[in-house]
């Protein structure tokens, strides 16, 4: 695992480093686009992988795309991914 993959930033870190609020990031987790650890007393954990994919799906927002479409643009680049893996 590497340092980005490690999900140690809180919530509120997690704000001020991508400019969304807090309610936006609870809302993208609701959808199914963002999937934080927690902690046993249920604080939100994240990676720096998870703040560039919250900038992501900020950046898709703006550009007009609803949840739904974020939520299968990001499992054909999963698909795409572990296909490229796969194929060494």
């Amino acid at each position: 695992m590497t340092y980005q993959d490690k999900k140690v930033i809180t919530i509120g870190l997690v704000s001020e480093l991508t400019g969304l609020s807090i309610r936006q990031i609870r809302y993208y987790e609701q959808r199914k686009l963002i999937f934080p650890e927690r902690t046993k007393g249920g604080t939100r954990k994240y990676s720096f992988s998870d703040i560039e994919k919250l900038i992501q799906i900020s950046e898709h927002m703006e550009d007009g795309l609803q949840t739904f479409e974020i939520r299968q643009l990001q499992k054909k680049n999963m698909a795409a991914s572990y296909r490229g893996l796969t194929s060494t």
